[in-house]
């Protein structure tokens, strides 16, 4: 069974990725459970870090937006596609076209290349919190309505709408995960909105300053790595009847706030890790992050199986483990028992 993953060059495409090998198998829209004999990750370039060493990956660099890149993503032995790729919340408001032809008009080509299979394959989407805005309730539920209040938030739920009319009318077997704010992410700040979130723990843990351009009463909906990526395999594995005509969900996360994740980071790195972070306001940065909910009742979710974290200090427990080797540069100590798989 061939599965790509658009984004692969990500960190959450190349740990999804490892999780994939590791499990050897995935489950097809008839159900059945294949083993996966080809693992294909495409980005416009290449990987940083270095792909895994697996004779079932290969990589594929380009833009699948354009023809040729797809024809050669999208075979007629796909069964299984996680799209992970798109221009970040701040880069897609920074960039209205940019914007628009990577997460909506790519997207429609990746969308029509899976169509014109005529098989139904699978397909895990990668949407975001950012679908809501407005006006909205103290507590986001099952049947909010979606009225995002960025281009990035707009793309997202444009893509929610087309996958579930290439669901209903069986061209394909979609479900859309609306992510939480991802955290910590390891590498350096992108264009994110919300990537001040992973840098208040990442770079103080790492002996480095950054910069939050949000109040410490800022609150923000977030979810580990390690779980959003057990999440996008649970979704694979659910049943078409298990979604229903709704194709799209919140999932499950943790309500904080900047103060409480402050907090967090001195229990684990101490006051010296604190006092590497520098509080510059940044207006465009606070009007995107707080047309974001921040508190959900996700029922659904949770009624299906998907999982949110035990609490932000394990959040950052993981990175620790995970990505510096169990070591924080505030104390210069072994913090954890360092963890081995994914």
């Amino acid at each position: 069974m061939r599965v790509v993953i658009t984004g692969g060059a990500g960190f959450i495409g190349q740990r999804l990725a490892r999780r994939i090998l590791a499990l050897g198998k995935l489950v097809d829209s008839a159900g059945e459970e294949r083993e996966v004999t080809r693992l294909v990750l495409n980005d416009v370039a290449e990987p940083v870090d270095s792909l895994p060493v697996d004779k079932r990956v290969e990589f594929i660099a380009g833009d699948f937006g354009e023809p040729t890149v797809l024809e050669r993503l999208i075979t007629p032995d796909t069964a299984i596609v996680f799209h992970l790729a798109a221009v970040v919340s701040g880069g897609a408001e920074e960039d209205f076209e940019l914007g628009m032809q990577v997460n909506l008009h790519a997207t429609e080509c990746l969308l029509e290349g899976l169509r014109l299979l005529d098989t139904c394959p699978r397909l895990v989407f990668a949407s975001s919190v950012a679908a809501y805005g407005g006006d909205l309730p103290e507590v986001i539920q099952d049947d909010t309505l979606l009225a995002p209040q960025t281009s990035y938030g707009c793309q997202k739920a444009m893509t929610e709408f087309l996958i579930n009319d290439y669901s209903r009318r069986g061209f394909l077997d979609g479900r859309a995960l609306r992510l939480p704010t991802i955290v910590v992410r390891p590498g350096k700040p992108n264009k994110a909105a919300s990537s001040f979130a992973s840098a208040i723990i990442r770079e103080p843990l790492q002996g480095e300053t950054c910069v939050c351009p949000v109040p410490p009463e800022t609150g923000v909906w977030v979810l580990s790595p390690q779980q959003v990526v057990e999440s996008f395999i649970h979704a694979e594995q659910l049943a078409a009847s298990t979604w229903g005509y709704q194709r799209a969900l919140a999932l499950p996360g943790l309500t904080t706030t900047v103060s409480e994740m402050i907090e967090a980071l001195e229990s684990i790195g101490g006051p010296a890790a604190v006092a590497r972070i520098e509080w510059k306001p940044d207006a465009g940065v606070q009007r995107i992050v707080h047309s974001w909910p921040v508190r959900f009742q996700p029922t659904r979710a949770l009624d299906m199986g998907f999982q949110p974290d035990a609490s932000i200090v394990d959040c950052i427990e993981g990175f620790v483990r995970d990505e510096l080797g169990g070591q924080v540069a505030s104390t210069g100590r072994q913090k954890f028992a360092i963890r081995t798989g994914s």
